[in-house]
């Protein structure tokens, strides 16, 4: 498989990464910043998943499968973690995407 079959799950990784950074950034721009780390810990981790589970993808890896099972455990932690606050658009535009992205990926594994 290759770009074309993947790309759907590609194309939810990608969003789900830019979206994980911009909840990441906004994060440390809250007053409380250390009761936000966890979040953010979890943003960047799937941030840097989703983006290698794209890559492999692009590429064609034997490899994308499983990377796609991974990324999907990361994104539902991810996710959970930032539905919790739900006072935050940021994060739960996050949280959104990554369950949508892990929804996806796991199609894929």
């Amino acid at each position: 498989m290759g770009y074309h079959q993947y790309q759907q799950c590609i194309d939810a990784c990608l969003r789900c990464a830019a979206l994980c950074n911009h909840c990441a950034s906004s994060c440390l721009q809250e007053a409380d910043v250390k009761s936000m780390s966890t979040c953010i810990q979890l943003d960047m981790e799937c941030a840097a998943l989703c983006y290698a589970a794209a890559q492999l993808m692009s590429l064609g890896s034997g490899q994308a499968r499983a990377i796609c099972k991974l990324c999907a455990e990361i994104c539902e932690r991810c996710g959970a973690e930032c539905s919790r606050h739900k006072d935050m658009q940021h994060c739960q535009e996050c949280a959104a995407a990554c369950k949508q992205c892990a929804e996806i990926c796991r199609t894929m594994a």
